[in-house]
C-alpha cells in the first residue's frame, strides 16, 4: 500500500506474563536475574498467582489487542502485519525478532504497552529492542519504537469512557499508576505527565480527583513515589470521602497487577474503611484506543497527522537522548505480578 514502503511489519512488545503455574517461578526469575532475589521471595510473589488460576491475563489480552488492530489496520488500508514479542516470556522478543527477519522483514515499528515516561515503561524496551536485535545478528530488522502515547486523545478518550461505564456523579476520582523509586522519577517525565493527564480526564468526567500509586517494592528505606493507594483510601476515609472511582490510569490492561493490586487488595481497603468503591477498566480493546494506536502508526508510515491533548506537545519521536535513565543501583522494580 502506499505510504507504508519504509516499513515492512508492526511488533507489540509488552511485558509478558506467565500461561499456566509451571510457568510461575521460571517467569519471576527471568523478572529478577541478576538481582539476586532467592526463591522463598519469588515463591511469596507466586502465591499471588494462585488466586489467579496460577496465570496472568497479559498474554491473552494482548492477542486481543493485536486482533483489534488487524480489524483496524484493514479496515483503514493499513498493509503491515503485527508481530508479538515480550520481556520475560514466550513468545520471547529475540524469537520474535528472528521470526521477523525469516520473514524477510527489514525495518519494523514498535509499540509498547506502556504509555508513559519511565525507565522500565520506555528506555528498558529500548535497551530490549537493541538486545534482541544484536542476538538475532545482521539479518535482524531495523526497529523504530513509536513515540509514548500519554497523552494521545486515542487513549484519553478511552480513559474518560472507560470511567463512563462504573462513575457515579459526586464520586471521587482516585488514578493510580506503578510506583517507581524517586531516585528514577528524577530522570523522566513520568509524575508530571501522570498529574498532566490525570486533570484532564477529570476536567472532562467534571470530578474532584487525586493521584495514587501502587505496587511499590524494594528495601524500605529507598524512597518510592507516594501514596500508596491503600494508605490513601484510608485518609480519603478519614476526611469523610465515602464514593471512590478508582482508574488504573498507568496501565493499558486488566493484567495481574490490576486485578491484584486494585481488585483485591484496593477493594478490601476501601471495604473496611467504609467506602464504596467502583473500579474502571483499563483502556483495553476500546476503539478509541485502537483507533488511536492506528493514527499513531500512520504518523510513521504515511506522514499522517500528530496528534495530542494538553500542553506537553507531542513526545519527542525519537526519544530524547539521556532520558529515562536508571541510575546504578536503583531497583527498576519487583517480581511483580502481571
Amino acid at each position: 500500500m502506499s505510504g507504508t514502503e519504509n516499513y515492512d511489519a508492526l511488533c507489540l512488545v509488552s511485558f509478558g506474563g506467565p500461561e499456566g503455574p509451571d510457568d510461575v517461578i521460571p517467569f519471576l526469575r527471568n523478572v529478577t536475574a541478576g538481582r539476586d532475589v532467592p526463591d522463598d521471595r519469588l515463591a511469596v510473589v507466586a502465591e499471588q498467582y494462585e488466586q489467579f488460576g496460577g496465570r496472568s491475563p497479559i498474554n491473552e489480552q494482548n492477542r486481543a489487542l493485536i486482533d483489534a488492530l488487524r480489524v483496524e489496520f484493514d479496515a483503514n488500508g493499513l498493509d503491515l502485519p503485527i508481530y508479538f514479542g515480550n520481556r520475560n516470556w514466550e513468545p520471547y522478543l529475540a524469537d520474535t525478532v528472528r521470526e521477523m527477519a525469516e520473514d524477510g522483514v527489514r525495518r519494523a515499528l514498535v509499540l509498547v504497552t506502556s504509555a508513559f515516561s519511565s525507565y522500565s515503561g520506555c528506555r528498558q524496551y529500548r535497551e530490549d529492542l537493541a538486545r534482541a536485535a544484536a542476538e538475532v545478528g545482521d539479518d535482524a530488522p531495523e526497529l523504530d519504537k513509536l513515540r509514548l502515547y500519554y497523552n494521545h486523545p486515542g487513549f484519553v478518550d478511552a480513559v474518560v469512557d472507560r470511567i463512563g461505564e462504573v462513575h457515579r456523579p459526586g464520586a471521587r476520582l482516585v488514578f493510580t499508576a506503578h510506583s517507581i523509586p524517586r531516585s528514577m522519577s528524577q530522570w523522566c517525565e513520568y509524575e508530571p505527565q501522570l498529574h498532566e493527564i490525570a486533570g484532564l480526564v477529570a476536567d472532562r468526567v467534571g470530578a474532584e480527583w487525586d493521584l495514587a500509586y501502587q505496587s511499590r517494592s524494594g528495601p524500605p528505606q529507598v524512597p518510592w513515589l507516594e501514596p500508596d493507594i491503600n494508605d490513601h483510601l484510608t485518609a480519603l476515609s478519614e476526611q469523610g470521602v465515602t464514593d471512590v472511582t478508582l482508574v488504573p490510569l498507568g496501565f493499558v490492561s486488566d493484567h495481574m497487577e490490576v486485578a491484584y493490586d486494585l481488585d483485591l487488595q484496593a477493594s478490601k481497603t476501601a471495604a473496611d474503611v467504609g467506602i464504596d468503591l467502583r473500579r474502571a477498566p483499563t483502556v483495553g480493546t476500546h476503539p478509541a484506543f485502537v483507533t488511536g494506536l492506528r493514527r499513531l502508526v500512520q504518523e510513521k508510515v504515511s506522514n499522517g497527522e500528530v496528534l495530542w491533548v494538553g500542553d506537553a506537545g507531542p513526545w519527542p519521536d525519537p526519544c530524547p537522548e539521556g532520558h529515562c535513565l536508571s541510575p546504578a543501583g536503583t531497583p527498576t522494580g519487583r517480581p511483580a505480578p502481571t
